[in-house]
């Protein structure tokens, strides 16, 4: 059957990326927008302005904690309106960069507004913001319509003027005391950048920090939290919610605790409960997301998915290389996506770093390991940059040395993984990786150093010794 005609739900990354290349392959392309703007998550309440917000807030924290002697202490003025005026602005280029200028330049992809729903396998309905509807009949569809914030079924939380992440990358005002809700991603991004940024910080975890990674990671973030003055509280999910006289109240086993504004950043869930997705048979998992196979298709012939819709992991960039490929799928290709090596950062200071699996997941496949981690004040980077919080691991195979895992918790870990993933993407040992060449004095030397251990004392070698 040849593809004349894709319809996509949805204007994120993986829906750009699918129809770009859907484009380019041929077919017209409509694609259906039920929100204010297009662009989906990242570009506008996700990863831009997310890391624009922590890369100020970092720079207002070492104004006033650089260690570096000479260089007078200060503490910040924070005009947080302008912050956050300068935080949309960049949204808006970016998004008229990325997303309007394409639809804008290429005439085989055409916007539709508004919320769609299946009505046969190959027929969507339109309902418009006027309430008029419209029937598109295409060839095949692609499903990429995102997740949305989950709020715990907690008593009272509902009533209240709570934050979703949302709400909190626009507040014009920094809280007094800022309770976060959430021990994984956003929560922790978020709960520093405001600590930063002069708010008092409760963080309540329903299990640990990062639960999900390696358990030391966990530890030393908790560590280096409460170093910055951030309360941490594992194993806690708040019992009652209450708002009275612009002050929430947080009932919790450890008791009382009192804030000016309440985060709640608990998960997020895939937006599929509008897509009449039961009328056509499409399998979902338990959390409403589209499960798909590795060519992205769904259980209904020519319906694909893509992105935070369905069981894939919440990456943008594991979103876009799926459209990609959904596209290409669905114009004739055959082409898989391989997630065994994916690298993920989460943007804490020191930074998080994962790729490939840690030592208990190797094991629990059924790898015998070996593993060596390495402090950084072992690494001359680390010493010069006056930060040697962190660590860089490596997980083994044990008897052939082949790398099948690294965590990194380091200043620029973002930096460090991506060789850690061609590292493991080539099937390289580590004696492969402790024999190649890296430039002194970078913080990426860590993984050299870390490979090294393996079979030496790397704190009785002279600098940069190879």
């Amino acid at each position: 059957m040849t593809t004349r005609h894709i319809a996509i739900v949805g204007t994120g990354s993986g829906a750009f990326a699918a129809a770009i290349k859907a484009a380019e392959n041929g077919a017209r392309v409509t694609m259906i927008e039920g929100g204010e703007v297009i662009g989906g998550t990242c570009v506008n309440i996700g990863c831009v302005p997310s890391k624009i917000m922590i890369r100020g807030a970092h720079i207002a924290h070492l104004q006033g904690n650089h260690g570096v002697e000479g260089l007078p202490l200060n503490r910040p003025q924070i005009d947080r309106r302008a912050m956050v005026a300068q935080q949309q602005g960049w949204v808006d280029k970016l998004r008229h960069a990325k997303y309007e200028s394409i639809l804008e330049s290429n005439p085989n992809i055409n916007l539709l507004r508004g919320m769609a729903r299946f009505d046969k396998s190959d027929t969507l309905i339109v309902t418009k913001n006027n309430g008029t509807e419209e029937s598109i009949k295409a060839d095949r569809t692609l499903l990429a319509t995102g997740a949305r914030a989950v709020i715990p079924d907690i008593s009272g939380l509902k009533e209240t003027p709570y934050w979703s992440s949302t709400e909190a990358l626009i507040a014009e005002t920094v809280p007094q005391h800022l309770i976060v809700l959430g021990g994984s991603v956003i929560a922790l991004e978020l709960a520093q950048a405001f600590r930063y940024l002069g708010s008092e910080v409760t963080l309540l975890a329903r299990s640990t920090l990062l639960s999900r990674e390696e358990p030391e990671i966990g530890l030393q973030l908790k560590a280096v939290f409460e170093d910055e003055g951030i309360r941490v509280l594992n194993h806690t999910m708040p019992e009652l919610v209450t708002h009275n006289d612009g002050q929430f109240i947080v009932k919790t086993r450890h008791g009382d605790i009192s804030g000016d504004r309440l985060l709640v950043a608990t998960g997020r869930q895939p937006n599929t409960n509008a897509l009449a997705l039961d009328k056509v048979g499409i399998e979902t998992d338990r959390r409403g997301g589209i499960v798909i196979d590795d060519h992205m298709r769904t259980s209904v012939k020519n319906i694909y998915a893509c992105g935070d819709c369905t069981h894939l992991p919440q990456l943008v960039y594991v979103a876009a290389a799926a459209g990609t490929r959904a596209a290409r799928n669905m114009t004739g290709e055959d082409v898989t996506l391989d997630l065994s090596v994916m690298p993920a950062v989460v943007f804490t200071t020191p930074q998080v770093a994962t790729v490939g699996v840690s030592e208990a997941v190797a094991q629990q496949q059924g790898f015998e390991t070996d593993s060596r981690t390495l402090a950084l004040e072992n690494v001359p980077r680390a010493i010069a940059n006056i930060d040697t919080r962190g660590f860089i691991k490596l997980v083994a195979e044990k008897n052939s040395g082949r790398i099948l895992g690294c965590q990194v918790f380091a200043t620029e870990g973002g930096e460090i993984i991506q060789s850690a993933a061609l590292a493991i993407r080539n099937h390289m040992t580590v004696t492969d990786l402790a024999d190649q060449l890296f430039p002194y004095l970078t913080m990426v030397e860590g993984l050299k150093l870390t490979a090294q251990t393996f079979n030496k004392d790397v704190s009785q070698l002279s600098c940069c010794a190879g």
